[in-house]
């Protein structure tokens, strides 16, 4: 029998005739990644201009995960309908729609009006999800399919880490409200009510302006994709009986328990993410200074990705993804134990290990689903993105404590996200006992 590293260089991970297709498609990742991380510092930046909570402000990671939960299901049946180009261009205008409702959010002020417009963005971004992760998968050989997913998803931190900048280099550094006086204590909510309202009114533009032109680029994007012929088509998929769909997914253990794990896993990313900054503020760090440690985490993401996925031909993925899982949790330990610098490095360190869970998981449990099967399979992979929006408010009302027996509040939340590692870990040594047999 042919071994998998043998046939991958007989194969090409991407065949000549998919090539344009692959490097379009593989553009969306650095889209959405955009998306996701210029939105997580303003769970920070919103508690201190709109004076929420913890709890209160991760609403926004409510908002912008629960969309995915919402229009999942609806963009599966949608490309099994019409198809992949079709679900591709819809999630594009509404991606562009959401970012540009950002401009009616600020003039009124709203915090509720930020939220809506986020979980609109993401019905965008739910379709684009549930389109390009199959379809990437359908682009060659379904041998190493796993790859060349990775190959595709190793550009989303590409976009994440350009959030990321403009968030630190053009957001948080202008927020007037995140002014600090020789004590490292914020000034604003010794204000006036007068002079938090003028300072409101200049940080809710400044957050609004990076949306606006992500939004004209999303713009662009779609004419190119609408003026392209796509090689591949979902089509063959809408005479599939949707019960009959559903029975079969239900009945396949890898991917049923892989859904499961990927609700955990995009729980601990987010929330992994979304509070270095309140762990860096307990350390007296401003934002601006914190968002350069969420850009150097991404940056480990990036460059574990490229490398886990040349691993990935020399390991089984499920081998590599329960490695990668006890590195993360052992990196969690830390993060919760240290006090000082040596916390957050542990914190930052996350980052290395989780680079591979998404698409390893996804490719796992999508490994032995029929090709009718795909889309929805898909579509409840993406839906598991809700992880992300239920478990940082929790995380945050944690934070709201304080202190915890004596330690600090932030740090005693990250167990939160030990907790998703652990359950990744055995996903991956149950996955790889069913494969042997």
């Amino acid at each position: 029998m042919t071994t998998p590293t043998t046939f991958q260089e007989k194969v090409p991970l991407v065949e000549r005739k998919y090539f344009v297709t692959f490097v379009l498609i593989t553009s969306l990742f650095a889209l959405w990644g955009f998306a996701n991380d210029i939105t997580n510092p303003l769970v920070a930046a919103f508690q201190t201009i709109m004076e929420l909570s913890a709890a209160k402000a991760s609403l926004v990671q409510f908002a912008f995960y629960g969309g995915y939960a919402t229009m999942a299901i609806p963009a599966a049946l949608f490309i099994r309908r019409y198809s992949f180009k079709s679900s591709i261009l819809l999630g594009l205008t509404l991606y562009a729609v959401g970012a540009f409702l950002f401009i009616p959010a600020a003039e009124q002020q709203s915090f509720a009006f930020f939220c809506v417009s986020l979980y609109i963005l993401t019905f965008g971004l739910a379709f684009l999800e549930t389109t390009a992760n199959p379809f990437i998968l359908a682009l060659g050989s379904k041998q190493n399919a796993t790859r060349r997913l990775n190959l595709a998803q190793a550009f989303n931190p590409l976009g994440s880490l350009c959030g990321m900048a403009v968030a630190s280099q053009v957001v948080l550094p202008n927020l007037l409200s995140d002014r600090r006086d020789d004590a490292g204590n914020i000034i604003f909510p010794t204000l006036s009510e007068a002079d938090k309202a003028a300072i409101r009114i200049h940080d809710l533009a400044v957050i609004r302006d990076p949306y606006v032109c992500i939004g004209l680029v999303v713009v662009v994007i779609l004419v190119v994709i609408a003026l392209k012929k796509m090689p591949i088509s979902s089509k063959g998929e809408q005479v599939a009986n949707n019960g009959a769909t559903l029975h079969r997914l239900w009945h396949n253990k890898v991917y049923r328990e892989g859904v499961v794990a990927q609700v955990f896993y995009v729980a601990a990313q987010i929330m992994t993410w979304t509070f270095i900054i309140q762990y860096a503020d307990n350390l007296g760090i401003d934002k601006a200074t914190a968002q350069q440690y969420n850009i150097i985490a991404m940056t480990l993401f990036l460059c574990s990705r490229f490398v886990s996925t040349l691993l990935m031909k020399y390991v089984n993925s499920r081998v590599l993804l329960a490695l990668f899982g006890c590195g993360a949790a052992l990196c969690t330990v830390g993060t919760i134990a240290f006090v000082g610098m040596a916390g957050l490095y542990c914190l930052i360190g996350i980052s290395a290990f989780m680079s591979l869970m998404f698409p390893t998981i996804y490719g796992i449990a999508l490994e032995d689903v029929n090709r009718e099967d795909s889309t929805l399979g898909a579509a409840f992979l993406v839906m598991a993105i809700v992880g992300g929006a239920l478990m940082p408010p929790l995380q945050g009302m944690v934070i709201d404590l304080g202190s915890v027996g004596g330690h600090p509040a932030v740090n005693v939340s990250y167990a939160l996200p030990l907790l998703c590692f652990l359950v990744i870990i055995a996903y991956a040594v149950h996955a790889r006992a069913l494969q042997k047999h």
